[in-house]
């Protein structure tokens, strides 16, 4: 068996990161159907993978621990927090839409 090279880690740590992310923020507030649960998580896993490095970056930056962690590490938190973010947008928006729906009234 060969060995992972660091690329193959660093897309491991992206996506673990946004996996646990979004899991975590479904287990924080239970979504109200298996359809809102899908679409938050969904766009948690994805947020993560595209955004986890640039948030991971700023993140180390602004607790001054740039120096200090790997580069997985750094992709772990900053997937994690990416999809974190993304769900509580998803999760205000889906509700939004919902109550403007539900009213008879425009979401806007």
């Amino acid at each position: 068996m060969t060995p992972l090279s660091e690329t193959a880690w660093l897309w491991l740590a992206k996506g673990a990161g946004a996996v646990a992310g979004s899991a975590i923020s479904l287990a924080y507030l239970l979504p109200s159907g298996r359809r809102e649960a899908a679409i938050r998580f969904a766009v948690g896993v994805v947020s993560g993978l595209v955004f986890g490095g640039a948030a991971g970056l700023k993140i180390a930056q602004e607790l001054g621990i740039a120096g200090e962690i790997g580069a997985a590490e750094l992709m772990l938190v900053g997937s994690a927090a990416a999809s974190l973010c993304a769900w509580w947008a998803v999760g205000f928006v889906m509700r939004a839409l919902s109550r403007g729906a539900g009213t008879g009234g425009s979401p806007g």
